[in-house]
């Protein structure tokens, strides 16, 4: 089914914003020594945080590559996959978890569909160029073709990471391909919170992913060194069509005997969300890799779910913590890169960023009405101290370790009532008292009550 455009009606657009969550953005930029901003290209993220019935909530982060055509598709169709009753009769973790993989598999289909008036161009152009020439030949002779080819290609390779996550019937899923990620802050037994990683980085660091495509045939030594597999670098993707079905093309690739960078999805679930559930961070991949440059950090996860803490405390909504985060890793990230052109941890420019935060029942002490619907209790005064960094191999990452965030105060035996004072900590006020005049009349009475004495007052006036 081919995709609307990108001003086009669809029912995801009438699907209610989840409350319970906010979005924070920044666009790509190259530093320029003048300061002036400037983008690399448009802005290619897409992202959506929707409430389908009471239970049932659907987040995702795509990030796009070579033009937005496929996040935006899936963007679209992700959706449409798990909510039209794909879900209805599902009970167990492993039915829920087919549901997204198929939802995966089905938007990649559904995708490289749209994509066949492009193969035929790109077919027809092809016949039109003489056999036996080399590219340099082949472009002196036909400029023309060749830059519209190398057009139709762009196209070809449009592709995006995605990150899903569904909060269905009490139970959190994540689902994922390509490189951006989901974090999970819960608190352990001591009340610590800890930052648990519910994605796969599908990339060449990726020794499960080096493993899979050793055994497709692939000449893993060659592909590090590269650093690419084809013209990306994930592993796993939705769409680029370029990269799959052209993956014999690429000489790194064409030994192959299979399609090396696939669409199946890593799942993680369900997990139940309990009062150990504080929030959940979804991002494209700018936000943590623009930290880990800019810093050098090994510890990345952790650095960004203290940040998230941190703005919870002061921030008054969702989307201002989100949006809180991705400032502040910007203005890191820009900082480094203007104050010292040599240092090998920057780039010169950074790419998109989007944040995505689902509170469960972390404190927000300022916002400007309580959060409705949460399952858990919670004072909120939060405490922090300082601990040191712990290492647990119960909690999953990537990158084989984990690290504990800070102590929050989440007594239960005592439940806030939210004030309607702003900011918290004001004066009441008292509703019924009256209201102290603020215009003075006692000039108007007077003169009435000299005209009275003196005969002249007008009809009808008479108090």
């Amino acid at each position: 089914m081919p995709t609307r455009a990108e001003g086009q009606h669809s029912w995801t657009d009438d699907l209610p914003v989840c409350k319970q969550s906010g979005a924070g953005f920044s666009t790509n930029q190259i530093y320029r020594e003048d300061g002036e901003r400037q983008e690399d290209h448009p802005f290619e993220d897409r992202s959506f945080h929707w409430r389908y019935d009471d239970s049932t909530f659907l987040y995702g982060v795509f990030d796009g590559h070579e033009g937005t055509k496929a996040a935006t598709f899936a963007l679209q169709r992700m959706a449409a996959e798990i909510l039209l009753g794909q879900l209805n009769g599902k009970t167990t973790d492993e039915e829920v978890k087919e549901v997204l993989r198929q939802a995966f598999i089905t938007v990649e289909r559904g995708y490289l569909d749209t994509i066949g008036d492009i193969l035929a161009e790109r077919a027809s152009l092809q016949f039109d160029i003489p056999d036996g020439l080399n590219s340099y030949e082949t472009y002196q002779k036909f400029p023309d073709l060749i830059d519209k080819l190398n057009s139709l290609n762009c196209e070809l390779s449009a592709g995006t990471s995605a990150v899903v996550a569904l909060v269905h019937s009490g139970r959190l899923y994540v689902a994922n391909v390509g490189d951006s990620r989901a974090l999970l802050c819960r608190t352990d037994s001591n009340q610590v919170l800890r930052v648990v990683q519910l994605s796969v980085d599908h990339d060449l660091r990726n020794e499960d992913e080096l493993l899979r495509l050793s055994q497709l045939g692939i000449d893993i030594d060659s592909v590090k060194q590269g650093s690419h597999l084809g013209n990306q670098e994930n592993t796993r993707c939705l769409g680029n069509y370029l990269v799959k079905g052209g993956y014999r093309e690429f000489e790194e690739l064409s030994s192959a005997s299979a399609e090396p960078i696939i669409a199946v999805p890593e799942i993680h679930g369900g997990i139940e969300i309990d009062e150990s559930c504080r929030f959940l961070l979804l991002m494209s991949r700018g936000l943590y890799k623009s930290l880990e440059e800019a810093t050098g950090t090994d510890q990345v996860n952790k650095e960004l779910a203290q940040m998230a803490v941190e703005q919870f405390r002061v921030q008054s909504t969702l989307p201002g913590v989100a949006q809180a985060v991705v400032d502040k890793v910007v203005r890191i990230h820009h900082d480094v890169n203007m104050s010292n052109s040599h240092n090998t941890l920057s780039t010169g420019k950074r790419d998109d960023i989007t944040l995505l935060v689902r509170n469960f029942n972390f404190p927000l002490p300022h916002a400007l009405k309580s959060p409705v619907n949460l399952s858990v209790r919670f004072n909120p005064v939060v405490q922090t101290v300082p601990v040191p960094m712990l290492m647990d191999n119960d909690y999953y990452s990537s990158q084989g370790t984990n690290a504990t965030e800070q102590n929050c105060d989440t007594s239960t035996t005592e439940t806030s009532t939210t004030s309607d004072i702003y900011p918290p900590g004001g004066t009441p006020v008292n509703r019924d008292a009256k209201i102290k005049p603020y215009v003075d009349f006692s000039e108007y009475f007077k003169n009435v009550e000299k005209r009275r004495e003196e005969g002249t007052l007008p009809e009808g006036i008479d108090f």
